[in-house]
C-alpha cells in the first residue's frame, strides 16, 4: 500500500513543488522538471485539448503543475501504469491543490488518457 512516505511519491511532490515555483521565477531545477519543461509545449497542448474549457493560462497553477507532471509521466516517460499515475495526481492535488482540484485533475487526466487511445486507433 502507497503511502505519504512513499520515496516515489516524495520525489514526484518536489517536481511539483519546483514545476509551481519556475512558473514565478527562473531558477535552476531537477533533471527530471528539466525534462518536463523542454516538453511543455506538446504537454500543455494536450492538457489544453483535455479541458478546453479551461485555457491553460487560467487553470490554478498548482493544478497545472500537477497535471504536467503526469501528462509527462503518461505519454512521454511511460514508465508506471496509467491508473498509478492517475491515482498518485489525484493525492497530489489533494495535497497541494483546492476542493475541486482531485476532481479536475481526474477527469483532464481520463480525457488524456481517452485522446491518446482514439488517436492510437
Amino acid at each position: 500500500m502507497k503511502t505519504s512516505q512513499d520515496p516515489r511519491h516524495i520525489k514526484r511532490q518536489h517536481v511539483v513543488q519546483e514545476l509551481f515555483k519556475i512558473q514565478f521565477h527562473i531558477q535552476p531545477v531537477s533533471e527530471r522538471a528539466q525534462e518536463i519543461v523542454s516538453n511543455l509545449e506538446s504537454i500543455d497542448e494536450r492538457i489544453h485539448r483535455a479541458a478546453p474549457e479551461f485555457p491553460v493560462d487560467k487553470i490554478n497553477r498548482i493544478d497545472l503543475s500537477i497535471l504536467r507532471l503526469a501528462v509527462f509521466e503518461l505519454v512521454i516517460e511511460k514508465k508506471e501504469p496509467v491508473n498509478v499515475i492517475i491515482d498518485e495526481a489525484v493525492e497530489l492535488g489533494k495535497e497541494f491543490g483546492g476542493e475541486a482540484s482531485p476532481s479536475f485533475i481526474n477527469g483532464a487526466l481520463g480525457n488524456i488518457i481517452s485522446h491518446e487511445q482514439s488517436s492510437k486507433n
